[in-house]
Order: C-alpha cells, then sequence, then structure tokens
C-alpha cells in the first residue's frame, strides 16, 4: 500500500491541527477529536479524489497529490461541520486554510525539495567518478538509486 504512509502523515498532522486549535482557545485539547473527525473524513474523500487524478504515476507525496487533499479536507471539513450542526467562522475558515495548507502541502513540498537535492548530489557524484576514470559501472547506478530513493514510498 504505497498509499498509506502519506494518509497517515495527512491523519497526524490533522490531529496536530486540531490539539493546536483547542489549546489555543484555552479549551482542552484533550477533546481535540471533536474539531478533528469531520476534517478526517474529508481527508479520506480527499485521498480517494486525488487517486483518481488522471495521469500515472500517482504519487500520493507529490505536490498536485497535496493540493487536491488540502483543498477537500478544507471544504469538506467545513462543510460537515455546518451540516453536524456545528459552526465556521470566517476566522475559524482562514486559520483552517492556511494551517492546513502548510501542513499538507508543506512536508510533500519539503519531501519534493530533499529528492531533488538528492538526486542532484547522486548526479554530481557520478559526474566526479566519470572524471576520474575507469568506472566501475557505479557511477550510473547512483543515479538510479539516487532518483528511485526518493520514491521509495511508491
Amino acid at each position: 500500500m504505497r498509499y498509506l504512509p502519506a494518509v497517515i502523515v495527512d491523519v497526524v498532522l490533522v490531529l496536530i491541527f486540531a490539539a493546536i486549535g483547542r489549546a489555543s482557545h484555552e479549551e482542552d485539547p484533550g477533546e481535540f477529536l471533536l474539531t478533528a473527525w469531520p476534517f478526517l473524513i474529508a481527508l479520506v474523500i480527499g485521498h480517494l479524489l486525488a487517486a483518481l487524478l488522471p495521469g500515472r504515476p500517482r504519487r500520493p507525496w507529490s505536490m498536485l497529490w497535496g493540493t487536491v487533499v488540502w483543498v477537500v479536507t478544507v471544504a469538506g471539513g467545513m462543510l460537515i461541520r455546518l451540516l453536524s450542526g456545528d459552526t465556521a467562522e470566517v476566522p475559524f475558515i482562514v486559520v483552517a486554510t492556511i494551517v492546513l495548507g502548510v501542513f499538507l502541502v508543506g512536508w510533500r513540498a519539503i519531501a519534493a525539495l530533499l529528492r531533488r537535492r538528492r538526486a542532484a548530489s547522486g548526479a554530481a557524484g557520478a559526474a566526479v567518478e566519470e572524471d576520474a576514470g575507469p568506472s566501475t559501472g557505479t557511477g550510473a547506478a547512483a543515479v538510479s538509486d539516487a532518483d528511485d530513493s526518493g520514491d521509495a514510498i511508491r
């Protein structure tokens, strides 16, 4: 299940968002599930919709995937809150949109940066090995491994 690690990270981040929100209003942070449940339902729906995106390969740690999950989580979470009789005041909508955006898209941006950096350092290492003399075949393998290591969650 290549999708599971990304879903787990997203669930944890939504739970952290809810706990921080409860604590910032001096409410019992232990009741964070009261805040989190609509967003968790929407998060799962967001992952399901992102899985339906056209194109291959589908990567749940990609920026596009994260953007879909973020938008559906915020919009769906607010809608579920309202349908369940809770409120969705404008300041809460703004804060939730920003925080969940930073959380759900942010970790994917960091992961993409690390993958690019790892691939670039692997390519630089391969170029140095080629300039150093006869190749042992490790240069090409190093580049291939660097490219694949960033996508190991697949």
